[in-house]
């Protein structure tokens, strides 16, 4: 299972996605424009932007080059606006990234407190050792086994995994994105983000890689919003 993580933290690995292909124009910007989404596209058709608002917070997707060892080829990077105290944090994962991401940490250190320290090392590898990792029995064994929720507190942890978002995470479309395949959704300094790799890289997976990070936008903003001016 884990293969093809351990080759994407080698250094000289080659690509296993390459970049990715153009979605065709039309496709994409009549699924855009139909629900309200801006685009930008590169001359060549290829998607560089989407963005929108989501209860009047703005929020962005690009897709470009991976800036992660983890992730090859290109990634979808998505960010939004949510109201939320920046002290707040959670963060979900895949549960074979964890995996991977603990023994490249495990190789390199073996003092949590100087893991959490070093600033040299990946946002995600430090984040192992600050945040403790939360299950409940509402969601069902499946999801755990495809995914770890790790964060501050465990009350936070569940308002944003909902059984709504939980579903969503988990019904991905059948030629779209498997559990081995990077992902991450994380609530951080009062923000949403989704990093992700883009593989395979078609239009199914952009459109449901962009419906789990809005209704992760949508469970933040409405379990753990405090700007209720808006």
């Amino acid at each position: 299972m884990f293969d093809r993580l351990k080759k994407a933290f080698s250094k000289d690995a080659p690509s296993l996605f390459g970049n990715a292909a153009a979605v065709p124009q039309a496709d994409l910007a009549e699924w855009a424009n139909s629900l309200g989404y801006a685009l930008a596209v590169s001359d060549s058709g290829r998607l560089r932007s989407l963005t929108g608002k989501l209860m009047e917070r703005p929020w962005r997707l690009d897709i470009g080059p991976s800036t992660r060892s983890f992730i090859r080829g290109d990634e979808i990077r998505a960010r939004a606006e949510a109201g939320i105290n920046e002290d707040v944090a959670v963060l979900v994962m895949n549960r074979p990234l964890k995996v991977a991401l603990e023994k490249q940490a495990y190789s390199l250190y073996t003092d949590s407190l100087q893991t959490t320290a070093d600033p040299s090392l990946p946002e995600e590898m430090r984040w192992l050792a600050m945040y403790e990792e939360f299950g409940w029995d509402a969601l069902p064994r499946n999801f755990w086994d495809r995914y770890s929720v790790m964060g501050d507190q465990r009350e936070t942890a569940i308002a944003l995994v909902t059984q709504e978002l939980a579903d969503m995470m988990m019904d991905w479309p059948e030629d779209a994105h498997s559990a081995e395949v990077p992902f991450l959704l994380m609530l951080l300094r009062g923000k949403v983000y989704l990093r992700m790799e883009y593989s395979p890289s078609a239009l199914s997976t952009l459109q449901h890689g962009t419906k789990v990070f809005l209704g992760a936008c949508e469970s933040a903003i409405g379990g753990l919003s405090t700007d209720i001016a808006l």
